[in-house]
């Protein structure tokens, strides 16, 4: 076939549609998507359909882009008051357990590759790199399978996973740096490592939190005739904001991931349909970013590492991450065993590794293609173990909850509407003065604008007669009337929205 533009539209689309079909009967079986995806890129690449890809330099470059979008989404769509009570966790698991988890992996590969007979051997400082390369949880993977499987874990797990994954890449992309340097020179510096890791940290987060304050300033008083201009503008600002941290010589990683955080906390014009746009964006490009690594990898190349790649994830999930994970969390008693324990098994590794594992390949180490597949057969098998029993290990380690907040309405109140929202659930005891909603005991300036009856919505009017079960959209000056309402109700199963 004689390659055209036409002819590259032409796969492209092919891909994705096989892509979406593939996640839509992987997501039945409870297979996670986005180990659909690669195996899609495996299947149209060199030992599937025959398609040609070995640059990887376009795949880091995708992968840059692609992870600078998902970290500002992910910062975006956590709410700091959630996160806020887990700071401390979150941060020490991105940080001291990330070096933790390379130590020990890299010590475990070096014993591995030196002591067994095999098809790999590594030298020390390659262990090392191959380690920090695996050392971080994916942020694309946790974010997807955490928020797709819809549970609602006790203890604040959930929140201390997605700061782990949104912020520990910096780190594993530090090292990962450092050990190239320490494998192409021979040598390592450890006042000038730790330095420069200071620094990349330090200018990260100040950048982050700095550019993305003047984010909202700009988007809020800047008047766009096209709303949708609004979307395209955000998206300049993240690329901005992780280019020109990088070349101030700081972390672009966690800086876009602070500026989600700082733009999604904060009052923010046209908020709802620039989070729509970016959701749908974003999972874009997770779906391109983890098809372009199964169209880079070349799958007979994985056979000959199999051995070590299975003794490695075993170690490295059953091993290295749960003690990374236990002694990292020590001084935070607020924990269970339980819940350190579910932490250990959702470290998910997905396409920040496998992007990762392209920097040894561009700066010519020796043995990079072998930490490349190496690092590829572990994202697989995490995927596969991991990502497969996220839900599972939550049921039999008993930390599911009961969701803290209906969404039967999946709707927000615009910036500018001063009010409070609310859905609640009757219950008998709500009924009990009569069924109608105009015998309800509701404040004043309180309304009632919709109903919810198992999938059915309406409008109710005064007579309308309401059952136990029925969902309510109710709409009031105040908070603090919303809670007289849900108290002279009976109602406990309740979620308030306000905008002041």
């Amino acid at each position: 076939m004689v390659i055209t533009a036409e002819n590259v539209l032409l796969i492209g689309s092919v891909i994705l549609f096989v892509g979406i079909i593939f996640g839509k009967i992987g997501y039945r079986f409870g297979m996670p998507v986005l180990l659909l995806f690669l195996a899609v890129g495996m299947l149209f690449g060199s030992d599937g359909l025959g398609i040609q890809f070995d640059n990887s330099s376009t795949v880091q470059f995708i992968g840059i882009m692609a992870l600078s979008i998902i970290l500002f989404s992910g910062g975006m769509d956590t709410r700091f008051s959630e996160i806020k009570p887990v700071l401390g966790p979150g941060i020490v698991l991105s940080t001291i357990g990330v070096l933790m988890t390379t130590l020990l992996t890299g010590g475990f590969i070096y014993f591995i590759t030196s002591a067994i007979s095999g098809s790999i051997y590594l030298t020390l400082a390659e262990s090392m790199l191959l380690a920090a390369v695996m050392s971080s949880t994916d942020s694309a993977s946790v974010f997807s399978i955490l928020r797709s499987k819809g549970l609602s874990l006790k203890e604040n797990i959930r929140p201390v996973l997605e700061l782990e994954s949104g912020s520990n890449d910096p780190m594993a992309y530090m090292l990962t740096i450092i050990l190239i340097d320490v494998v192409l020179k021979g040598r390592f510096n450890a006042a000038d490592s730790c330095l420069e890791l200071f620094v990349q940290l330090s200018v990260g987060a100040v950048f982050g939190y700095g550019l993305g304050r003047f984010v909202r300033f700009f988007i809020n008083r800047i008047n766009l005739d096209n709303n949708a201009f609004y979307s395209i503008l955000l998206l300049a600002f993240i690329f901005f904001i992780f280019s020109i941290t990088d070349l101030c010589n700081g972390n672009g990683y966690l800086s876009v991931y602070v500026a989600g955080l700082v733009v999604g906390n904060g009052k923010l014009l046209h908020k709802r349909s620039l989070m729509t746009f970016f959701d749908g964006f974003t999972w874009l490009w997770q779906i391109v970013m983890f098809i372009t690594l199964g169209l880079l990898v070349n799958p007979h190349e994985l056979v000959p590492v199999m051995g070590a790649g299975l003794l490695i994830a075993v170690f490295m999930i059953l091993f290295a991450r749960p003690i990374s994970v236990f002694v990292s969390m020590l001084p935070f008693r607020n924990f269970s065993v339980r819940a350190k324990t579910y932490i250990s098994w959702v470290g998910l590794r997905g396409a920040v590794p496998i992007i990762f594992a392209t920097y040894p390949l561009i700066a010519g180490v020796e043995n990079a293609r072998v930490i490349f597949n190496v690092v590829f057969f572990m994202t697989i098998v995490s995927l596969l173990v991991q990502g497969t029993t996220v839900g599972y290990m939550a049921k039999l380690l008993k930390l599911i909850d009961k969701p803290e907040k209906l969404n039967a309405f999946d709707i927000d109140l615009p910036d500018e509407i001063k009010a409070a929202m609310s859905e609640m659930e009757l219950n008998d005891s709500s009924l009990a003065h009569g069924n109608r909603l105009m015998d309800l005991d509701l404040p004043d300036n309180t309304l009632v604008v919709m109903v919810k009856r198992m999938n059915n919505y309406f409008v109710p009017k005064g007579h309308t007669k309401l059952h136990a079960g029925d969902i309510l959209l109710v709409i009031s000056d105040n908070e603090k009337e919303m809670k007289q309402a849900c108290d002279k109700l009976g109602v406990t199963d309740y979620s308030v929205k306000q905008n002041f």
